[in-house]
């Protein structure tokens, strides 16, 4: 069973001769605690909870497990694209390329904080010429995405793209033109946007938070920030130094290969699977 919302279907099945799993794929750091109470009496049936990161992990009666994701580098969002289906994908969206792109790609959600996206760019706008696109879709059990991108959109000018799609070709069409890829969230479960441009080989700034904090060494295959006033320096650091991005870039893709590919997830699954066979009698 895959986050919340389904827990409960385990006190429908009371001859259960298989073992039964819940994976969260949320931050649970710091969760709710009434919510967090009315969950556990059903997360205390499974056999197992598997957690993103060990700092998600909680006091529970149940074995614990802690497994990070990948991503599959041939999908339609992460394979190699050529330079002719870039500029075709961006075209179709009407993305123009005479200025360098800046993007954040992820849900239009408050902890993903594109108001603060826009501020940091605003700011990175004064020093240097860029666009921003923002891309992104409302998640259906997300009751705030609506007015969230209605925000977004009055706030928006000639310089900022805004994109409520879900099309996993733009997606990687993006990653590769942009110049910067942000990811400033301010809470995250674990940011495989962040994985997929540093795939890219793209210059990333993440908000120095959870998860993406395993994914980013400041300064080496990316950076990490707290405030759009980082944000903003690190845009202009990276917009002014080409070489920084390649270098950048170049160190980050080879951190996605070493540590969250499809590969890598087989394994962890399949040594996690074995330690609940049950012995055949």
């Amino acid at each position: 069973m895959h986050d919340p919302q389904p827990l409960p279907l385990i006190t429908h099945f009371a001859d259960r001769e298989m073992p039964w799993l819940w994976q969260c794929h949320v931050d649970l750091s710091s969760p709710h605690a009434p919510v967090w109470t009315y969950l556990r009496q059903f997360i205390e049936q499974y056999n197992g909870a598997i957690f993103s990161l060990p700092e998600y992990g909680q006091d529970l009666q149940i074995d614990q497990q802690f497994v990070t994701p990948s991503i599959d580098p041939f999908s339609a969002k992460n394979r190699d694209l050529s330079d002719r289906e870039i500029r075709e994908f961006l075209g179709n969206y009407k993305i123009p390329t005479d200025r360098p792109l800046v993007t954040q790609i992820s849900r239009f959600d408050r902890w993903k904080d594109p108001m603060g996206v826009i501020e940091a760019f605003r700011k990175a706008r004064d020093q240097v010429e860029c666009t921003l696109v923002l891309v992104g879709n409302n998640a259906t059990d997300d009751p705030e995405g609506g007015e969230i991108l209605k925000t977004i959109k009055s706030v928006a000018d000639e310089s900022i793209i805004v994109l409520a799609v879900d099309d996993p070709t733009l997606v990687n069409a993006l990653q590769r033109a942009a110049a910067v890829v942000l990811q400033k969230s301010t809470r995250e479960g674990f940011g495989l946007t962040v994985t997929e441009a540093m795939w890219k080989g793209a210059a990333v700034i993440g908000g120095d938070v959870g998860s993406i904090r395993h994914q980013i060494k400041d300064e080496w295959n990316g950076f990490l920030v707290s405030t759009p006033d980082q944000a903003a320096a690190r845009i202009v650091q990276l917009l002014k130094n080409p070489r920084l991005r390649e270098q950048v870039g170049s160190r980050a893709k080879e951190s996605v290969r070493q540590n969250f590919l499809m590969s890598r997830l087989l394994e962890d699954w399949l040594d996690l699977l074995a330690k609940y066979e049950r012995p055949v009698v």
